[in-house]
C-alpha cells in the first residue's frame, strides 16, 4: 500500500471519527439545552403571574378575576409569529392554580378543577416553599409526549396560600430541536468535507515533498549534482540537508579518490623513465650516454614537480583558500600577462596583438587571473605555427566582463572537445613534450570562482577561440 494512500486513509478515518464525535455530542446536547432554556422561561412566567393569582385568590375571584380574564383573551386572535422559519399561531401554555391543600381551584383548560394535585412535585414542593417542577406524560398511552410543569408559590404576606403552575408541552419544542439538529448535521457535513479537503491537501503536499526527496536521492545515485529541493517543512528540510550533506561527503570522497587515481596515473610515466635511466646508469655507460640519462632524470623530476605543484594549486583553488581579491585595472593586468609571453612568442615567430576597448577596474584575485589567462595564451602559442597571430580582446556586457583569446593554430579535434577540461587530458604539442593537462581545468575553476566561466570554441576557418568571463560586480 502506497504511503499517500495510507496517509489519506488515516486522515479520512481520523476526521470522520472526530466529526461523528462532535456531531454526536452536539445533537445530544441540543434537546436538554432547549428544554433548560424553556424551563427558565417558564420560571420567569410563573413568578410574573403569581402575584396576580394571589390577589384573585385572596379576593375570592380566582375563577373570574384578572388572571382568568387574561387567559380567556389569550388565543382569540392568531399570533402569526414566524420564529426561525416556524409559524406560531397560538399560545401553548396551560395554567392551573391550587389552594394550600393542593386542590385545583383554577385550570385554564377547565378540565381538572377540583382535582387533588397535592402529590405532584410541582405543587407538593412549592407548597413547602421549595422549587417545584416536573415533566409528566400528557397521555399515559404516549409516554414520550411529555409536558413540562413549573410552579410558583402564592403568598398572603409571608404565608403560602396556594400555588400557580405554568405548563408547556414539550412537543412544541420539537420543530426547533429538529431544525437545530439539522443545522448541526449540515455544519458537521461541511466540516467533514473541509477536513477531508485539508487532509487531501496535506497528503498531496507531503507526497510531493517526499517525491522531491526521492527524485533528489535518485539523481545523486546516478552521479548528478542537483541542488537540494526547497521543502516548506523543518523536518523535511533537515532531511534534505542531511541528504545534501551526505552527497557532499560522497562527492568529497569521490573527488579525493579521483585525484589520487589521476595523480598516480600521471606519475607512472616519469617514475618509469627515472627508474629506467637509473638502471642504465648503474651499468656505468659511456660519459655521453650517462649525460643523456642524467638530463632525462632531471627533466622527468621537473615534470613531476610541476605536476604536483599544479595539482596542489588547483586543490587549494577549489577549496577557496587561494583568494586575495583587490581592485585591478584589467588593461594593466592583461598587458603584464602578454608581455611575459612576448619573448617566447617572438622566438617562434608568433605575433600577439591586443584590442582592449573596455578594460574596467574589477575586484578580483590578480595573480589567479594572470595565471588563468597565461594558461590560455600558452596553449595558443603551443598550437600555433610560425607566422600566426594571437589576438587578445575584451567585451563588456551588463553582468560579465569577457576576455577573448583567438589563435590561428591547428584547432581542437572533435573527439577531444568533450575532454579538454578533464584533468590530465592533454593533446600532443607539435614541438613540446606532453603538458600536465591541468591548465584548462585551473583556468575554468578561476573563472567559476569569480562568477564567470570558460568556453572553448572552434574558430573559422581554423584555430581556437577561448572566452574567459568574470562577473562584473
Amino acid at each position: 500500500m502506497r504511503l499517500s494512500f495510507q496517509l489519506m486513509l488515516g486522515f479520512v478515518l481520523l476526521f470522520s471519527l472526530a466529526g461523528w464525535f462532535v456531531v454526536h455530542i452536539f445533537t445530544n446536547e441540543v434537546k436538554p439545552g432547549i428544554r433548560s432554556a424553556t424551563e427558565d422561561t417558564l420560571v420567569d412566567m410563573a413568578q410574573l403571574l403569581a402575584p396576580m393569582a394571589a390577589e384573585d385568590l385572596k379576593s375570592g375571584s380566582i375563577s373570574d378575576g384578572r388572571l382568568a380574564h387574561a387567559f380567556s383573551q389569550l388565543n382569540q386572535r392568531p399570533i402569526n409569529a414566524l420564529i426561525d422559519g416556524h409559524l406560531k399561531q397560538q399560545a401553548t401554555y396551560r395554567i392551573y392554580v391550587t389552594d394550600a391543600a393542593g386542590i385545583v381551584i383554577y385550570d385554564s383548560t377547565g378540565k381538572d378543577i377540583g382535582a387533588d394535585y397535592s402529590r405532584w412535585n410541582d405543587v407538593y414542593l412549592t407548597l413547602q416553599g421549595r422549587y417545584g417542577a416536573r415533566s409528566s406524560p400528557e397521555n399515559p398511552a404516549e409516554p414520550n409526549n411529555t409536558v413540562m410543569y413549573v410552579a410558583a408559590p402564592l403568598y398572603d404576606r409571608l404565608k403560602i396560600i396556594g400555588s400557580l403552575t405554568v405548563a408547556k408541552p414539550n412537543v412544541t419544542l420539537h420543530p426547533l430541536i429538529q431544525r437545530s439538529e439539522q443545522k448541526i448535521l449540515q455544519a458537521g457535513g461541511v466540516l467533514l468535507l473541509l477536513s477531508f479537503g485539508i487532509g487531501l491537501s496535506l497528503v498531496w503536499w507531503l507526497n510531493h515533498s517526499v517525491s522531491s526527496l526521492i527524485r533528489y536521492a535518485n539523481r545523486i545515485s546516478q552521479g548528478e549534482l542537483p541542488a537540494a529541493p526547497k521543502l516548506y517543512s523543518p523536518e523535511l528540510t533537515r532531511l534534505g540537508h542531511a541528504l545534501d550533506s551526505m552527497r557532499r561527503q560522497l562527492d568529497g570522497k569521490s573527488y579525493i579518490e579521483q585525484y589520487i587515481h589521476s595523480l598516480t596515473h600521471e606519475l607512472k610515466s616519469p617514475l618509469a623513465a627515472i627508474r629506467g635511466a637509473t638502471e642504465i646508469l648503474n651499468e656505468h655507460p659511456p660519459e655521453a650516454v650517462a649525460q643523456k640519462f642524467h638530463h632525462n632524470i632531471l627533466q622527468q623530476s621537473q615534470r613531476m614537480q610541476r605536476l604536483i605543484d599544479r595539482m596542489l594549486q588547483l586543490a587549494r583553488l577549489e577549496a577557496g583558500t587561494e583568494q586575495n581579491r583587490t581592485p585591478h585595472l584589467m588593461s594593466g593586468l592583461l598587458d603584464k600577462v602578454m608581455q611575459s609571453r612576448q619573448t617566447i612568442a617572438e622566438r617562434r615567430g608568433i605575433q600577439i596583438s591586443k584590442q582592449l576597448d573596455h578594460a574596467p577596474t574589477m575586484i578580483c584575485d590578480g595573480l589567479l587571473i594572470e595565471q588563468a589567462i597565461g594558461n590560455l595564451i600558452d596553449n595558443a602559442i603551443d598550437f600555433s605555427s610560425t607566422g600566426a597571430c594571437i589576438t587578445v580582446r575584451d567585451h563588456l556586457t551588463g553582468s560579465h566582463y569577457e576576455i577573448i583569446i583567438e589563435d590561428e593554430g591547428s584547432g581542437i579535434p572533435e573527439y577531444a572537445m568533450d575532454k579538454i577540461f578533464d584533468r590530465f587530458y592533454s593533446l600532443p604539442r607539435p614541438d613540446k613534450p606532453k603538458s600536465s593537462g591541468l591548465g584548462l581545468s585551473f583556468s575554468r575553476e578561476v573563472a567559476h570562482q569569480h562568477g564567470g566561466d570558460l568556453v572553448i570554441q572552434h574558430r573559422q576557418p581554423h584555430g581556437v577561440k577561448a572566452v574567459f568571463s568574470l562577473e562584473n560586480a
